[in-house]
């Protein structure tokens, strides 16, 4: 896929339509008309770098695929991971209306297209493939905050129990 248009001026609704079909929850939807309808109707936002893309603790209705640029999503100064092209965030308060449960702000200059949550729950009901492939990336994200909490608690015990001797 090319990245020029990505990084510079409005991106075509044909470029926008390559860019959800090479992203993992759309490339099992059959409907090519539904995919180009959602295409055609997404919001684009670029963000500078440095900037906060949304903060925890705020209410989120829109999901963000990252077509250029990269962001860290974090707690306080805890980064939790780090997202490249063709990622995507926000989708836990999509699903379950509660407040964003971490912050990400975009570490370099990034674009992204948005779909709100009447967009993704549409996407679902047409492929419930997208359900599931949003399930499955939920997953791997939290087991990597499994490992990440275990190793941060083993951290944490270590450093008092330094401080204690």
């Amino acid at each position: 896929m090319e990245t020029d248009n990505a990084t510079s001026g409005k991106m075509s609704p044909a470029y926008q339509l390559q860019f959800l079909q090479q992203v993992q929850i759309f490339k099992e939807i059959a409907n090519d008309s539904f995919l180009t309808q959602l295409a055609s109707n997404l919001e684009e936002v670029v963000f500078p770098a440095h900037q906060t893309i949304f903060t925890q603790g705020e209410e989120g209705h829109l999901l963000y695929f990252l077509v250029a640029g990269k962001v860290k999503v974090h707690i306080d100064q805890f980064q939790l991971a780090q997202l490249e092209p063709g990622s995507y965030f926000g989708e836990m308060a999509l699903f379950d209306s509660q407040p964003r449960s971490a912050s990400v702000e975009a570490l370099e200059d990034c674009k992204c297209l948005v779909l709100t949550r009447q967009q993704v729950y549409e996407a679902m009901k047409e492929s419930p493939s997208v359900a599931l492939n949003m399930i499955r990336v939920l997953c791997q994200r939290v087991r990597k905050l499994n490992r990440l909490f275990g190793a941060s608690e083993d951290l944490f015990y270590s450093i008092i129990r330094k401080q204690l001797l």
